[in-house]
């Protein structure tokens, strides 16, 4: 080694310090912030179907799967109650808000019933949490499907509280600031802006010591609470905060559809998410958002696809199925896996002497 060699470090290690470091503008990829130009743009490219409809219903539904994200994949549990908390707090917004059956809802103001459906539907994910963090694997997936059922077949039955099986219609967003948040360019913006504050909130908090703390509980919870880290809170909180997250994409659905009944919080509702949410890959917090526009085009168009060939287009739910299937067989982290490996074959196409170093 020459003596160069020392003063040559000493060089580029001042150097590097020396560089500024790049700001939180910077670190953002430019495919990230040209997808999010082209979402503000939207309104001028779209016309209101896809504004309401397609993109509307993607976010809401990417909201409430990103919720079952956030337990599968940074606390391993997989939850099937999202779907239910949803509705619990789209119930309690028809309830103690305003909708058209009047004997029923009580009316409270807009900035009291919607905080109040939000604390209920997460009280409920909290108890909730609070019975299936005992389980473990399929037990897990089975107590909350459990109660999921129960939960639905306690709406379509109960009249006093829940209108039984019709629900409750014309259950409308608030008129704020002169503006009729149901119209498909303002609900837009407004799905919109839950959808990447709830993106931003689970990538906060998985990077917070709470998330990763509850990443160390899911690789190793035995050795976590050997540490003294209370492996059952961290598990409930975790409920918790996905539940808030649920119960804002219920609301939103709850305003879209301007109606609730118990169909809204049905097996198929539930299950759907759960297929929304490992199409779309669990792994990371796009993948929801990702698997429920693939959801929402198939519900969309699948059937006029079908009844072109000459089929019934209430079979549907076929093409959504093998699609999952498909999904699943190639790739069990869902699309974004098939991404990353495709861009891995691509990269070692352009590099193959790297890829041949690494081995």
């Amino acid at each position: 080694m020459s003596a160069s060699d020392p003063l040559s470090q000493i060089f580029q290690s001042s150097a590097r310090r020396a560089a500024p470091e790049p700001t939180w503008v910077e670190r953002i990829p430019l495919a990230v912030w040209i997808v999010g130009f082209v979402l503000l743009i939207m309104p001028l490219i779209a016309n209101n179907f896809w504004l309401f409809q397609v993109f509307g219903w993607t976010f809401i539904l990417g909201m409430i799967a990103l919720s079952l994200m956030f337990l599968a994949g940074y606390g391993g549990m997989v939850s099937l109650i999202q779907m239910s908390v949803a509705g619990m707090a789209g119930y309690a917004v028809a309830i103690l808000g305003t909708s058209g059956m009047s004997d029923l809802s009580l009316g409270w103001p807009w900035w009291l019933h919607i905080p109040v459906a939000i604390i209920i539907a997460a009280i409920f994910g909290t108890i909730v949490g609070a019975l299936a963090v005992r389980t473990e694997g399929i037990y897990t997936i089975m107590i909350t499907l459990a109660i999921a059922s129960a939960f639905f077949y306690f709406t379509r039955q109960n009249y006093e509280i829940f209108n039984g099986y019709s629900g409750f219609n014309l259950v409308v967003p608030p008129r704020l600031f002169g503006v009729d948040w149901r119209q498909p360019v303002p609900f837009y913006y407004l799905t919109l802006a839950c959808a990447v504050l709830s993106y931003l909130a689970v990538i906060y908090v998985s990077r917070s010591p709470f998330g990763l703390a509850l990443q160390g509980v899911r690789d190793g919870p035995r050795r976590m609470a050997a540490l003294g880290y209370n492996v059952t809170a961290h598990r409930i909180a975790a409920y918790t905060f996905a539940s808030v997250i649920a119960a804002v994409g219920g609301i939103l659905l709850v305003w879209q559809n301007s109606q609730i009944s118990p169909g809204t919080v049905g097996i198929p509702a539930v299950i759907d998410i759960l297929v929304i949410a490992v199409v779309g890959g669990l792994r990371r917090p796009i993948g929801p958002f990702v698997g429920a526009l693939i959801y929402v085009l198939l519900r969309t168009f699948s059937p006029d696809l079908l009844t072109g060939f000459g089929l019934s287009g209430e079979r549907f739910k076929t093409l959504i199925g093998m699609g999952f299937l498909l999904i699943v067989f190639f790739s069990p982290d869902g699309v974004l896996g098939l991404w990353d490996r495709w861009r891995a074959r691509q990269q070692r196409k352009r590099d193959p002497l790297r890829d041949r170093s690494t081995r």
